[in-house]
C-alpha cells in the first residue's frame, strides 16, 4: 500500500516532539508501543521531532527508518533538517563563531573540567556537533548507571548549573546560549540556533497549528524557548518512575478545548502511552486540559 493511501490529505495540524525525556528516558530506545501508536497517530496529523542530539542518536533511538516515519525531523536543534525523508539543509559552527572563540571556548571547559572531582570520569567530555558543543563532565560513554549516579550528584552539587554560570561569566557578550538537557550534560551554541530554528521551515509549511511536546522547557532547558515561542502551543510532559529500574506503562488520553478555536483533538483524544509514566502540562492559558492517566506495572 503506498503511503498517500494510507496518511489522510488534510493533515494540516503538526505534532512536534522532543525526544530524550520526551519520547524515550534519556539516550534510550523508543518504546515498541509507543513508536506504534504515533504511526497511527500519522495517518491524522502530520508528526515531527526535533532533538538536540545529533542524527544518528536518534536514530539509534527511534529506528534507522525514522526519517521515513516522521514527516519532520530536527537533528542538532534544527540545524540538521529533513522533509519527507530527504535531508535538506545542515548548517556548521565552526563557520558561524570562527576558529578562534570555538577554540578559547573548547580549553575552557577542558581546563574546568580538570577541577571537577568525581566518583567516576569516563571519556568524551566534549562532543563536537554541526550546531553545537555537548559537554558532560563525567563523559558521555559513561555506562547507563553511571549516568544515574552522576544525575543524582548533579542533583545535590549542582555540578552543571555552575558550569554554566562560568561559561557565561566568561564568555559574556560573545552570543552564546547554554542549555541543560538529558541527565549529564549541557549544550553551548551560538545565540538564536535553539529549537526555534525548525519553525523557520515550519512557518513556510501552511500549517495551521503546531503542537510541541517536550520536558525541559523551564529557563534553562533546551525546550524552553520554543515552548515559549508564540508560534507553537506548548505541552511539558512530565517522565517519573516509581523506584529506579522500574518501567512502567503509561496510557494518557489528553482531550483539549481551544479557547480560541476548534481544536483538532476535542473529539478525538490523543492518546500518549511511554515509557515512565509521563504526565503532560499545557503551556496557559491558551488552552485547557483534562489529565486521565492509566497505570500498568
Amino acid at each position: 500500500m503506498e503511503e498517500s493511501d494510507v496518511l489522510s490529505s488534510e493533515r494540516n495540524i503538526l505534532c512536534l516532539f522532543d525526544v530524550d525525556g520526551t519520547l524515550t528516558p534519556p539516550r534510550e530506545k523508543i518504546d515498541p508501543q509507543l513508536d506504534e501508536f504515533f504511526q497511527s497517530l500519522r495517518r491524522k496529523v502530520k508528526i515531527g521531532i526535533v532533538g538536540g542530539s545529533d542524527y544518528s542518536k536518534i536514530a539509534e533511538q527511534l529506528g534507522d527508518d525514522v526519517v521515513h516515519k516522521f514527516d519532520y525531523v530536527f537533528a542538532e536543534n534544527g540545524t540538521v533538517q529533513y522533509k519527507d525523508g530527504k535531508l535538506l539543509s545542515t548548517q556548521a559552527i565552526q563557520n558561524h563563531l570562527g576558529e578562534e572563540l570555538l577554540q578559547d571556548l573548547i580549553n575552557f571547559c577542558l581546563s574546568y573540567m580538570g577541577l571537577i572531582k568525581l566518583p567516576k570520569k569516563r571519556g568524551t567530555f566534549i562532543e563536537f556537533r554541526n550546531g553545537m558543543l555537548n559537554i558532560s563532565p563525567i563523559g558521555r560513554s559513561c555506562t547507563q548507571e553511571e549516568r544515574i549516579e552522576f544525575s543524582e550528584i548533579d542533583k545535590r552539587e549542582k555540578i552543571r548549573e555552575k558550569f554554566v554560570a562560568a561559561l557565561k561569566e566568561e564568555f559574556a557578550g560573545k552570543g552564546l546560549r547554554f542549555t541543560k538537557g538529558g541527565l549529564i550534560s549541557f549544550d553551548v551554541f551560538p545565540e538564536g540556533w535553539d529549537k526555534r530554528l525548525c519553525l523557520e521551515l515550519l512557518d513556510s509549511e501552511g500549517l495551521d497549528a503546531i503542537y510541541f511536546f517536550g520536558n525541559e522547557t523551564s529557563d534553562g532547558g533546551n525546550d524552553y524557548e520554543i515552548f515559549n515561542d508564540p508560534r507553537t502551543i506548548g505541552f511539558t510532559v512530565f517522565s517519573r518512575r516509581t523506584r529506579p529500574g522500574s518501567v512502567g506503562r503509561f496510557s494518557l488520553t489528553l482531550r483539549l478545548t481551544s479557547l480560541e478555536s476548534p481544536d483538532p483533538f476535542t473529539h478525538n483524544p490523543l492518546c500518549f502511552p511511554a515509557c515512565g509514566s509521563p504526565l503532560v502540562r499545557q503551556q496557559a492559558p491558551l488552552t485547557q486540559d483534562v489529565y486521565e492517566p492509566r497505570y500498568y506495572y
